[in-house]
């Protein structure tokens, strides 16, 4: 293997942008053009090496999905009205637009070359805040995802053979397609924290999916979380649950995916966590990376989030700044060429600061829980279905 850098990877293409279903669909894709923006205007494009990979072939595509839904993706993309909604082409969530095909396998491309640059050595960190398009199943589209870049990164790694990838999906929704994906396989732990599903699509991730008997057993984990939880809840799961089973699986690469979502202005979903828990988050699988993985192999990818101007951007430009080891302070101030910049794509007014002003605190889990506490309930069941299976006490 290549001498290992410690540069970071920024996976970035223009064309990226054309991944849009349609002005009326939440997954504005003016997110991610703000996002780049933003990165500009802090100078991380400096601090980060920024490369741009070609579109996934059929034959990466296939590490995951099936070739009669790559060819219904290629139908629809050259004939939208054509779509088939057999493949979830078509619908309301998943609306075809002309060069679909095109846009999604350029994600997917992204997040596989820096998962295959991470592997390599070339760089410890890669972020691809367009992916983490995490729905996607090996035979139809759900929930604005058409290819699974995560999957398809974890499943090239396999290939390339690594033994053992860990992905936490801290999204507000479950990370339902990447769990299908490695149901069976034991070198894949999927880790996903989310809304509970009685809330919210797509109504999976109970903490009693723990993957497939047998080899599989214990190698799917969700942490179902009650609407209304906000930062300190959010944060006491997250620690109560991801850092022992990252420590006990060791894994060679981890992929994180960090769905915006979660926000409390975010339209979609009922969590009310801040900016600043986020950032905290990320800055926990970064130090995650480094404890646990050899050479602190690190993918990150963005995911959901639809409070396009004053959320997205901001998060994912923090996650920019850790992963290339120069994090943006919070308390800084907006350069205002960004703000200009979003008034002129979307005539609002941009956020003025990097952080929503929360203090970040949680309660540990080794302090003890409260068995009436909903919050407290919910990783009990996380730890009880998932963790002895894991050799590991609940």
């Amino acid at each position: 293997m290549a001498g290992m850098s410690g540069r970071a990877l920024l996976m970035w293409d223009e064309a990226v942008t054309r991944y849009d279903f349609g002005s009326s669909h939440p997954m504005d894709p003016v997110r991610l053009a703000l996002t780049m923006g933003l990165v500009r205007a802090y100078g991380l494009d400096k601090q980060v090496d920024v490369v741009a990979a070609p579109p996934a072939g059929d034959s990466t595509l296939r590490l995951v999905h099936r070739q009669d839904y790559v060819d219904a993706v290629r139908a629809a993309s050259a004939n939208p009205r054509a779509a088939d909604i057999a493949y979830g082409l078509g619908t309301v969530d998943d609306p075809a637009f002309a060069g679909m095909h095109e846009a999604s396998a350029l994600i997917a491309g992204q997040s596989v070359a820096a998962a295959e640059a991470v592997w390599a050595g070339e760089a410890s960190h890669a972020v691809n805040f367009a992916g983490g398009l995490h729905h996607a199943m090996p035979g139809g589209a759900a929930g604005f995802c058409i290819y699974n870049d995560a999957a398809l990164a974890i499943a090239r790694l396999l290939e390339l053979g690594v033994e053992r990838v860990a992905y936490v999906d801290v999204d507000v929704h479950h990370g339902d397609g990447v769990q299908a994906a490695f149901w069976e396989d034991p070198r894949v732990l999927t880790v996903s924290m989310h809304e509970h599903p009685r809330m919210l699509f797509p109504g999976t991730g109970w903490p009693e999916e723990t993957g497939a008997d047998g080899p599989g057993e214990g190698a799917a984990v969700n942490l179902a979380l009650p609407a209304g939880t906000g930062d300190e809840g959010w944060l006491r799961a997250f620690h109560a649950v991801v850092p022992e089973l990252i420590a006990d699986f060791r894994p060679q690469v981890l992929v994180t995916q960090h769905g915006a979502d979660t926000h409390f202005e975010d339209p979609l979903a009922h969590l009310a966590v801040s900016l600043d828990a986020q950032r905290a988050v990320q800055a926990a699988c970064h130090s995650l990376a480094h404890e646990y993985v050899e050479g602190a192999k690190w993918v990150a990818l963005g995911g959901g989030g639809y409070s396009v101007v004053d959320v997205v951007p901001r998060s994912w430009t923090h996650l920019v700044g850790i992963a290339g080891h120069a994090p943006v302070d919070p308390e800084s101030v907006v350069p205002s060429s960004w703000r200009d910049e979003v008034y002129a794509r979307t005539r609002e007014l941009g956020p003025g600061r990097m952080t929503d002003g929360r203090t970040v605190a949680w309660r540990s889990w080794d302090e003890g829980y409260d068995p009436a506490n909903r919050l407290d309930q919910a990783v009990l069941a996380t730890r009880r279905a998932a963790f002895p299976l894991r050799g590991l006490l609940p």
